[in-house]
């Protein structure tokens, strides 16, 4: 809706309401049928409307009350465009109650938290950024990217942006919920226990950060809630896997009566080799294996007790990844993960558009679209488009990417719906589909991938300009898929 329409409604409402107190002030309140008071959008009512929790019950796959709630939602979004200020849509830094939990350095650590009245919808998200395993890769880290470390520079306010928004046409299904955002300052993929011993030490304590954020909230609120989705990215999205159900645990210990749900973007990693066996000399070289095997001694990491008992001891590292750890979780969870991962690549020393590629190398990265696609197979709920990128849930751009026509949000709307109806045993919806993958082989074969940038010049490219720049033959390519090269060149040049 455009910002004047949303003036003139505003307005008009404002007149209306201001009418509305005029005409009770010399009426008595009996005076009205079945002597009920008068009705007025007062600011308290407006906000309590807006912050209704959704009827899923409503939700029908008729034509008819889809418009209905559109037209409901349509006027709460213009009804919170004329009550929000400038700040409402802020989280605001909190530290934790325990002082006894830290970040890496020993500073406090801590979450922002936007609240939102009357909502029993809480989103948890885990923010991401690998970790580090011995003390020369964390000593490393710290200069680097002391933020992930430390809370001594963190901001008093944050905003937040794709599910994290709080602006309707950004974020439509949770604009509206508590959004608490977790800083990633332990560097253990937020399983560890180790507090700070020495003064050159670090702790590793995001377990127990996680435990402490959850306790800080209940008398904020979510006691109260109906759901609490547990998100994260990257790192993050591996430790929502990690953690899921040792919040689900605490949550009813608590006193809450919840249902929690994982969300999890770009944290499932495989644990396949390298094409070439090198040694790693720092954490971004070396392979996923490698460091969580090096790491979880360092961070004294927890391990979920259902996936630990699947393994023999010493091999519990391998529930640090996605498909192994899957079927043991009770807690529903969905899967966002791009076939060409980024971060996944650049562990086995490649990157696309800084040198030359090797035909080893793009047979690597064709295997692990084909590899990442295999282990989602069996994903109850998953969005994988066939792109190179990496995170996906809290990018601005987050609503444009597709895969079969289908928006992450709306597949999103679905299994929430999906998780709703079967609670109250109603049929399926039809024509809701939430289990999307790209089924093309070749990275950026999706038209709504994200623009591609050659790395030497900056500029904008499409995937098969990327290879042509980087000597790779196309026309070899082509000939491997059994296809004629311009038809690979018309794939390519689309998806990009």
């Amino acid at each position: 809706m455009k910002l004047s329409r949303i003036i003139i409604f505003c307005t008009f409402l404002g007149a209306t309401t201001a009418q509305n107190r005029s005409n009770s002030k010399g009426a008595p309140m009996n005076s009205r049928p079945n002597g009920r008071a008068p009705v007025s959008l007062s600011e308290e009512s407006v906000l309590s409307t807006i912050h209704e929790e959704p009827n899923h019950s409503n939700l029908t796959v008729s034509e008819g009350n889809d418009n209905l709630v559109s037209h409901v939602r349509t006027l709460a979004q213009t009804l919170y465009q004329c009550s929000k200020s400038t700040d409402t849509d802020k989280m605001r830094l909190n530290f934790l109650k325990s002082t006894m939990v830290t970040c890496n350095d020993g500073t406090p650590a801590g979450y922002y938290l936007r609240e939102s009245k009357g909502s029993k919808r809480w989103l948890i998200f885990l923010e991401g950024g690998w970790c580090c395993y011995n003390k020369e890769s964390c000593d490393a880290r710290y200069q680097s990217i002391p933020r992930l470390m430390s809370s001594s520079e963190w901001p008093l306010t944050q905003k937040g942006t794709g599910i994290l928004s709080a602006e309707p046409e950004k974020n439509p299904h949770w604009w509206n919920a508590n959004i608490v955002f977790v800083p990633y300052c332990s560097s253990d993929v937020w399983t560890g226990t180790a507090s700070k011993s020495h003064e050159d030490d670090y702790a590793f304590m995001g377990s127990l950060i996680l435990r402490e954020v959850i306790k800080d909230l209940f008398p904020k609120g979510i006691k109260l809630a109906k759901i609490v989705m547990l998100a994260g990215t990257s790192a993050g999205g591996t430790g929502v896997l990690l953690n899921i159900e040792r919040i689900a645990n605490l949550l009813t210990q608590l006193g809450a009566d919840a249902q929690v749900r994982g969300l999890v973007d770009s944290g499932w990693f495989l644990d396949n080799k390298p094409p070439r066996q090198n040694e790693c000399t720092d954490v971004t070289s070396c392979s996923p294996t490698y460091v969580i095997k090096k790491g979880l001694r360092l961070w004294n990491g927890v391990i979920p007790e259902r996936c630990k008992q699947q393994f023999r001891r010493g091999d519990e590292w391998q529930c640090f990844f996605g498909y192994r750890i899957y079927s043991s979780l009770k807690s529903p969870v969905f899967v966002v993960q791009w076939l060409f991962d980024e971060e996944q690549l650049k562990m086995e020393n490649i990157q696309l558009g800084s040198h030359s590629l090797t035909e080893t190398q793009w047979n690597y990265i064709q295997n692990l679209g084909r590899d990442l696609r295999n282990s989602l197979r069996d994903v109850s709920a998953v969005f994988a488009p066939a792109c190179l990128s990496h995170t996906l849930i809290s990018k601005s751009n987050w609503l444009d990417f597709q895969v079969r026509g289908t928006s992450l949000n709306r597949a999103l709307q679905c299994w929430d719906r999906s998780l709703q109806e079967n609670k109250s045993s109603r049929p399926p919806a039809r024509n809701c589909s939430f289990h999307l993958i790209d089924q093309c082989r070749l990275p950026h074969c999706n038209p709504t991938c994200p623009a591609l940038r050659d790395q030497a010049t900056g500029q904008e490219v499409n995937m098969i300009q990327l290879l042509m720049n980087m000597g790779f033959d196309v026309q070899r390519i082509a000939q491997q898929l059994g296809m004629e090269p311009s038809q690979l060149l018309g794939m390519l040049s689309n998806g990009g």
